[in-house]
């Protein structure tokens, strides 16, 4: 193994070590409620620390400052780390379960995507839903941002680790001067707001459990539920409310829930115009899928079809994934739409999945550029955002990201009907992983799960997942040869 690895191997041992410490949560609900989880937790815990931290000791000789390309190796590794530790109380306590699946669950939390193997999540111990909504809730900001507020203290800098993990376009910008002042100013944001949603849950009629598992499920709009129901078992619209009121904040990028905080004001969200866009496609497409479904007879009434197309295009827009209702045997119009706004309607710096708005309107904005320079090849007409002129590697960067993201869609698709998928589960599951979405149609609609899928059908999901959450290049730039000469 080369040396200059040994930098990426010292921080991956601290992360590891310091992700083992999140086993002691669902391992102190199991002792203390006399769970049969207390053993497979304690297992997990151990070797987790045990592996990161000697990891880190032997290798912290030779640390030093992080370059660009070690930014990029250490979150993909990170990401493709944590799952394989995570998985060992689900494998421990399930033994039926397989590595393959156990890791496809993982990754999913982890990346916030929600899709899962599992079925008879109400007769679970609470310790194991405790765990999957806390990995859940970790990926929501991504356990680095807190790795990059004490990476200090190894003596190695977390600018270009930030920067490979922060998802959107416009990843420069900080906050505050200092990288680190940066990643706890977003997570204390994000504590604050996950506290005010524990509590609204709780007060909607959940059980503390389940406002506990249901907020790091919402924060992080990864969609997982301790129940196979998801939210049709509580069948309560109080709690529905509450999910779509935090569901719509983890949806706006977390530096203007920053900024309005630090400015006491809500001008941030009135002036920002990816918040806009967003909240007005919403709207719109809400209102549009309310109407359909009346016109269709699906509902009696329009209050009725408005509840459930609410929370269900809010869910699948915001790559939630929760449902209160088989929103699959609606009129086909109806989910395709909300898959469709899965792919865009959030924000850069939430904690969605997808392309995000920003990239979407820069996108738009730079076609009607182009449309205008048709007509007049001499006007300098910029591409603004906000009164800013976007600068044009930002755009050439977001040009190239929508070629692999088409491109990737496509191959998923494809490598998913080959191996057997019919045509609208295999688009459907390539859209609902790589956008970190969870559930599709077809044999991966609402009602089912992804447990049907063979092995190399669930890595292929997995290797998704993994590629839609570090927003392709950390990941794809690994595969190649540049990447690796010296």
């Amino acid at each position: 193994m080369q040396r200059s690895l040994f930098p990426v191997l010292t921080v991956l041992g601290f992360a590891l070590a310091l992700f083992s410490m999140s086993f002691l949560v669902p391992l102190a609900y199991a002792w203390w409620n006399h769970e049969p989880t207390t053993r497979s937790f304690a297992i997990g815990f151990l070797l987790a620390f045990s592996v990161g931290a000697g990891m880190h000791l032997v290798t912290r000789q030779f640390r030093r400052e992080l370059q660009v390309r070690d930014g990029f190796l250490l979150v993909s590794a990170v990401w493709s780390t944590l799952p394989a530790f995570s998985a060992i109380p689900l494998m421990l306590h399930l033994p039926g379960l397989s590595f393959t699946d156990a890791y496809f669950e993982t990754v999913s939390g982890l990346t916030t995507t929600g899709a899962t193997v599992l079925s008879g999540l109400d007769t679970l111990p609470a310790s194991i839903n405790i765990w999957r909504g806390l990995l859940a809730w970790m990926g929501g900001m991504g356990i680095l941002v807190l790795a990059v507020a004490i990476l200090p203290l190894l003596g190695v800098g977390g600018s270009q680790v930030f920067k490979a993990e922060t998802p959107g376009p416009m990843k420069d910008s900080k906050l505050t001067p200092r990288i680190t002042e940066t990643a706890k100013s977003l997570y204390l944001v994000y504590l604050g707001i996950s506290a005010a949603c524990v509590l609204g849950y709780r007060l909607a009629g959940m059980t503390w459990v389940d406002a506990f598992i249901h907020t790091g499920t919402t924060m992080s709009l990864s969609g997982f539920s301790s129940h196979d129901a998801s939210f049709g078992y509580f069948n309560s619209p109080a709690i529905e409310g509450v999910a779509v009121v935090f569901m719509l904040l983890a949806s706006i990028n977390f530096g203007i829930h920053f900024l309005a905080w630090r400015g006491r004001s809500i001008r941030p969200y009135l002036t920002c115009p990816e918040t806009r866009w967003i909240f007005a496609v919403l709207a719109f497409s809400v209102l549009l899928i309310s109407v359909y479904l009346v016109v269709n007879h699906q509902y009696a009434s329009f209050s009725e079809a408005f509840r459930y197309a609410l929370f269900n295009t809010v869910s699948m827009a915001s790559t939630t994934g929760y449902a209160n209702t088989d929103f699959a045997q609606w009129p086909l119009f109806a989910p395709s739409l909300m898959i469709l706004l899965s792919i865009f309607t959030t924000a850069a710096g939430s904690t969605g999945g997808g392309i995000k708005m920003m990239r979407a309107v820069i996108l738009v904005k730079q076609a009607s550029r182009e449309l205008s320079r048709i007509l007049h090849p001499r006007a300098v007409n910029p591409v603004r955002v906000h009164n800013t002129a976007v600068e044009n590697p930002v755009i050439f960067g977001i040009l190239a990201f929508m070629l692999l993201y088409g491109m990737s869609v496509i191959a998923i698709t494809m490598t998913l009907m080959f191996s057997g998928l019919d045509p609208l589960t295999a688009a459907t599951a390539a859209l609902a992983t790589i956008n970190c979405t969870g559930p599709g149609l077809g044999e991966v609609g609402p009602s089912h799960n992804f447990a049907a899928f063979n092995d190399f059908q669930t890595w292929v999901c997995t290797f998704a997942m993994l590629l839609g959450r570090l927003e392709m290049f950390p990941l794809l730039v690994l595969f190649t040869p540049t990447f690796w000469r010296k």
